[in-house]
């Protein structure tokens, strides 16, 4: 049986180009592709005079997305003197934050309602003191700036917060703290009056000192 005319030329052309192919894609293998000169943090480099490959951020510039001109939701102070209110709204979606964000970060020491007794204090490490108390009269007098301030910098035996907690959720963080601050000190008088009528409380329920109930240290 007679081959059709130019068969054999056809084969012979598709092997060719078969073949061609196959030399491109592994001439495009080459080992440059995978051994590149880069530099690797935390390695030696002979570019630099300094022999390190990691770099310090060039002097006088902020990276992109870094630009923290708001002094006082950055630092928790404006001019030196700590923030008294928050910068950011006082909303419930920000405290539920701010006490989701506390039993992670905060409670483990501090403890659940923060008296400073959570259960590394208690069990898990040996410290030269107490983590704080939250309902001391210092620290009940102390502006919101401070706790943000601490968050961020560290105080006694507390590292810094910062690089685990954004700024904005240190701010909901101590806006928590001023509501477990409330929840152990508020009196009758602190609740509305429409409501207080709702629960059946009159005037003549409210006494008229301060309680005193939490003046000494809770287990």
């Amino acid at each position: 049986m007679r081959r059709p005319c130019g068969a054999g030329a056809g084969g012979r052309a598709l092997a060719a180009l078969g073949a061609f192919a196959a030399l491109t894609t592994l001439a495009g293998c080459h080992v440059d592709m995978w051994r590149q000169p880069k530099l690797i943090a935390q390695h030696e480099s002979a570019f630099f005079k300094d022999g390190s490959a990691s770099r310090l951020p060039v002097r006088n510039t902020i990276a992109r997305g870094q630009l923290r001109d708001d002094e006082g939701f950055y630092t928790g102070a404006v001019g030196g003197n700590l923030l008294e209110a928050p910068p950011i709204p006082v909303t419930r979606a920000a405290i539920e934050r701010g006490q989701q964000q506390y039993k992670i970060h905060c409670a483990p020491c501090h403890g659940s309602v923060g008296y400073g007794n959570g259960m590394i204090a208690q069990r898990g490490l040996a410290m030269r003191r107490q983590p704080a108390n939250y309902h001391t009269d210092r620290l009940r007098a102390m502006p919101i700036g401070h706790f943000y301030d601490v968050m961020t910098h560290g105080a006694g035996v507390m590292f810094s917060a910062a690089a685990r907690v954004t700024p904005r959720d240190r701010w909901n963080i101590a806006m928590y703290i001023r509501v477990l601050q409330l929840s152990q000190y508020a009196e009758l008088r602190d609740v509305p009056a429409d409501e207080r009528a709702a629960l059946g409380i009159g005037e003549q329920d409210i006494g008229p000192e301060k309680n005193d109930r939490n003046q000494e240290k809770r287990p």
